[in-house]
């Protein structure tokens, strides 16, 4: 592949990216709530989600999810019942202060990571995403079909991890000046349990 074909594949990426969906709002909610570092972990494990989704569709597997009904349907409601989950979470958080900086450990950083992953890989449409996205950027007749798919998820997971990384340290910033307001404290986690909601359900209602 030339490098501006590799090139034009980021620009494509990025605005995806950065168009409303439920990766970059997970990421706005977890870092207004918890700060930027709970931010970036986060954004890191729906990154590395990618990376399951890419070889899926490299090597065929979400072909397969595609036509199986019965296996787009289980990990669609596995991922609606997660999310569902999150929210109802949050919502029993919704009485209690935001945490400072401070106290967000390494094992909470962790358990964001793999929520991240969670989110990302338990979300069927992300994997037909990339079965239907990927292949549009390969060249025919430049090597192999399955590694140029997953030399382009390297690309698209590596501009994500950077505009995701922005994207949490600008929301860690506000949440930081809300962080001691008790009621806004109160609204924060009650939009987080909405915004998971709303995810859960649109994924549980979605269709192939």
């Amino acid at each position: 592949m030339e490098i501006s074909h590799v090139l034009y594949f980021a620009a494509v990426s990025a605005m995806l990216t950065l168009a409303p969906g439920p990766d970059i709002l997970f990421v706005i909610t977890q870092s207004v709530s918890q700060g930027k570092k709970a931010g970036i972990a986060t954004a890191l494990g729906l990154c590395s989600g990618v990376t399951v989704h890419t070889l899926a569709a490299a090597f065929g597997i979400s072909a397969i999810l595609y036509q199986s009904t019965v296996a787009f349907q289980a990990l669609k409601y596995a991922g609606a019942c997660y999310l569902l989950y999150l929210a109802w979470q949050a919502f029993k958080e919704k009485d209690a202060p935001l945490l400072p900086v401070e106290a967000i450990t390494e094992y909470k950083l962790g358990a964001l990571y793999r929520r991240g992953i969670l989110m990302n890989v338990l979300n069927p449409k992300v994997s037909l995403f990339f079965l239907a996205f990927l292949p549009q950027f390969v060249t025919p007749g430049a090597g192999n079909n399955a590694l140029q798919m997953i030399v382009l998820g390297f690309v698209f997971m590596i501009q994500a991890i950077i505009i995701f990384s922005v994207v949490a340290l600008l929301s860690g910033s506000v949440g930081q000046k809300i962080l001691h307001n008790a009621t806004i404290s109160k609204y924060v986690n009650l939009a987080k349990a909405i915004i998971f909601s709303l995810i859960g359900i649109q994924l549980a209602l979605s269709e192939k």
